[in-house]
């Protein structure tokens, strides 16, 4: 070959690099909420590519993993209890659907696809109620979902259409049976569920169920067991042993469930607190015939930080997903504070880190007292009504629930990540359509730079003070 043919089809390969298309860059956009510049839910100019530098220690990368994935998320919703609905009653029309559109709505909202209600009555209604008062109605002749009917059944029609078709996911919980099948012949202040009336009890969730889809169009996705149930409140409960629990479910809920045709309905074990996670567990999911029948357990928030609880139970039955039944901030002393929504996104973030499948905040809505409750339980809300003066409120912890719920898609996977700055705290995931979220959080008094690096060029990110930002890298 001639020397300057040589020199020809060298220099061609010296230029084949440049003359290939080169891999496709994600595109990405942030969302910010932050304390001090105004910004809620509001999208910024996208962050730009970090020089071609290594990361120094005042500006360390966190890098995200997307091949590496873990739980699958099943979504995030709230609480549709009683109270909710009679708070959101008090508004003009118009106000009241903005509120449901802002929650469950897909594109107007931030996202919401699960919701959860209960059975019979619970501390955030007006007053103790059950849909069998007749005592020793063994066969339930007088079940009814009357008294559902005036407040609470008109809120979750709004959210399922809010939500729009096949995007409402249903978990209801019992905070207790009717007064005639417990120990204490109360609703309230414990008791337990009498031996011979396990049955009865069984088909009242059957009852529920089917009426709820036969007469409202409402379709029932889960129920956990009881709420609560090593809890004795003031208010509507009822105690189970972790054997007592284990017994309901295997010898009379699944059988009963599955005799009725509603073997699809998931059943959630315990829905309590993280502390007694993990005994819970032991004896629901290592008794295989009570297995069988759960589906996962339903986790709260108010005793414990342990969040590694939740994947120390993954580790032994990493078949059965673990959801965030119910949190709020307590009291009703301080509403719709900061430090609320910032709270919201640590017990997130922790619970998501260590397998947590999906959230459901307790109450949407409640009032300028945190109510009302028919024992002066007050609570704080993501959106607070004055039924006064008819202002509705959206507080911090709107927001900061809405940074990872309007963009973290049902489906989507946690993926890893690592490293960033040990004063942020963060969480990534992979959606179905192939974008990818990360949300970051600075719960500190000063803003914190940091590099965010995925599977493209690095991106320069600030986030200021006590805010939480969302990274959204668009499909490739």
């Amino acid at each position: 070959m001639p020397p300057s043919s040589c020199l020809a089809r060298a220099g061609l390969l010296l230029l084949l690099p440049q003359l290939l298309p080169a891999a496709p860059s994600r595109l990405w956009s942030v969302v910010e909420t932050a304390r001090d510049n105004g910004h809620r839910l509001t999208t910024l100019p996208a962050p730009s590519a970090a020089p071609a530098t290594p990361a120094t220690p005042a500006s360390p990368a966190l890098v995200l993993r997307p091949a590496e994935t873990f739980q699958e998320i099943v979504g995030f919703g709230g609480a549709l209890t009683e109270s909710s609905a009679w708070v959101l009653a008090q508004l003009p029309p118009e106000k009241r659907r903005e509120v449901l559109r802002r929650y469950y709505d897909p594109r107007e909202g931030i996202g919401y696809t699960l919701a959860r209600t209960h059975i019979n009555s619970c501390d955030f209604s007006l007053n103790l109620w059950s849909l069998d008062e007749v005592a020793g109605d063994y066969d339930l002749h007088h079940f009814s979902l009357e008294p559902m009917r005036r407040w609470l059944l008109p809120l979750l029609h709004d959210a399922q259409q809010a939500a729009g078709p096949g995007r409402f996911h249903l978990l209801a919980s019992p905070w207790s049976p009717p007064a005639w099948m417990k120990t204490n012949n109360r609703v309230d202040d414990g008791g337990s569920l009498r031996p011979d009336f396990r049955q009865p009890w069984a088909n009242f969730y059957v009852r529920f169920i089917q009426a709820m889809q036969r007469e409202e169009g409402i379709p029932v996705w889960a129920i956990s067991v009881q709420n609560e149930p090593e809890a004795r409140q003031r208010w509507e409960s009822c105690l189970y042993t972790p054997e007592e629990e284990r017994d309901f479910v295997r010898d009379y809920l699944g059988p009963t469930l599955q005799r009725a045709g509603l073997g699809g309905v998931k059943v959630l074990g315990w829905d309590h607190n993280r502390d007694r996670l993990e005994a819970r567990a032991q004896a629901l999911l290592t008794d295989p015939l009570a297995a069988r029948y759960v589906w996962g357990l339903g986790l709260h928030w108010y005793v414990s930080d342990d969040f590694a609880a939740s994947s120390r139970v993954h580790a032994r039955h990493p078949d059965k997903p673990i959801l965030f039944t119910e949190g709020c901030w307590e009291g009703g002393q301080e509403l719709g504070i900061w430090r609320h929504g910032e709270a919201y996104a640590r017990q997130m973030i922790g619970d998501f880190q260590h397998w947590v499948c999906g959230y459901l905040d307790w109450n949407i809505v409640l009032d300028q007292r945190g109510g009302p409750n028919h024992v002066g339980n007050f609570c704080d809300a993501p959106v607070l009504v004055d039924t006064n003066t008819q202002e509705v409120r959206y507080t911090p912890a709107f927001y900061y629930i809405g940074q990872f719920s309007r963009y973290v898609q049902p489906g989507a996977r946690r993926i890893a990540a690592a490293g960033g700055p040990a004063v942020l705290q963060s969480v990534a995931f992979a959606n179905p359509d192939g974008s990818l979220v990360t949300v970051v959080v600075n719960a500190t008094d000063a803003a914190v730079s940091f590099a965010l690096a995925a599977d493209g060029p690095t991106l320069a990110c600030t986030i200021p003070a006590h805010a939480i930002q969302t990274y959204v890298g668009a499909p490739l």
